[in-house]
């Protein structure tokens, strides 16, 4: 009776466990959600759209980061522990729309720095690439009048988007592809006499010679030959329910050691199939905030 009741006790502890691991997964998401519903999130750009009058700037591969005006936060809803000397430079109850970013092609150390709870030596190459003040009234143009005379001068860490005039489609492509060569990521584009608005918006656009998506891992397809033990792809799901596979560019050790079931991945692809399934889908890397 006594070993009949102790295995019921356990099963039950089990039950409980299990449930708050969902409960507290759950509450993670929506504060996902809900902080990214306080900033201006860009779509992709394609080519029905014409650029000219636009504004322009450089696309930084960082990690977004909101100043409040008093405390900085990741996209996610999670407070950045940057250092004193980092934040005194940031104004006071001004809040601020940027990317943290520490060169082109580095993304990840930028992402392992502004994670630590504890900061260390690495904030001092960290710069705050501030591009829109989400709480200032009026248009596009007047936020934008309003950092250049806040921010006259650059700090140390904290510098103003250059944005300048779009031309017309050549000018864009051009000033694309030029970027893309220096090793940037792409551009942005920003609709004139636009407001701040939240959540994923026409009027902020993304100009990159590929498109990026996230989609959650479902499952593990085992590898042949020469990938025999290790994984062979990841069928994975988007937001909006389609699935595929994706196959190419993990690395010998994530083969070995895959994303886990229930993880987001960012992924790169060209473009749709007639079926609307992203075309030559790459693994990118694991989705961290």
């Amino acid at each position: 009776m006594k070993t009949l009741l102790g295995k019921e006790l356990r099963s039950l502890g089990t039950l409980i466990l299990a449930f708050n691991l969902v409960v507290l997964s759950l509450s993670a998401a929506e504060r996902v959600v809900r902080h990214e519903q306080t900033l201006l999130l860009a779509r992709e750009w394609n080519p029905s759209v014409d650029p000219t009058g636009w504004w322009v700037s450089e696309k930084y591969d960082g990690m977004r980061a909101r100043w409040d005006g008093s405390k900085l936060w990741s996209r996610g809803g999670n407070e950045v522990h940057a250092p004193i000397y980092f934040l005194e430079e940031l104004p006071n109850g001004v809040a601020l729309d940027g990317e943290l970013w520490m060169g082109r092609g580095r993304f990840e150390e930028t992402v392992s720095v502004a994670r630590r709870l504890k900061p260390d030596e690495r904030w001092r190459r960290m710069k705050y690439m501030i591009f829109d003040a989400p709480k200032v009234s009026g248009l596009f143009e007047t936020r934008l009048k309003t950092l250049r005379e806040l921010l006259s001068r650059d700090g140390v860490h904290l510098r103003l988007v250059q944005h300048t005039r779009c031309k017309g489609m050549e000018d864009l492509i051009a000033r694309r592809d030029k970027m893309v060569a220096a090793n940037g990521e792409g551009l942005m584009i920003r609709r004139p006499a636009s407001e701040y608005e939240t959540g994923y918006s026409a009027t902020l656009l993304k100009v990159k010679p590929h498109s990026d998506g996230v989609a959650t891992v479902i499952g593990h397809n085992p590898g042949k030959g020469r990938y025999e033990g290790m994984l062979g792809s990841l069928r994975v799901r988007t937001d909006d329910g389609r699935e595929f596979s994706i196959g190419t560019r993990f690395k010998g050790n994530q083969r070995k050691s895959p994303p886990a079931v229930g993880m987001q991945i960012e992924y790169r692809f060209r473009g749709l199939t007639k079926k609307g399934l992203p075309r030559f889908p790459s693994f990118l890397r694991i989705r961290k905030d």
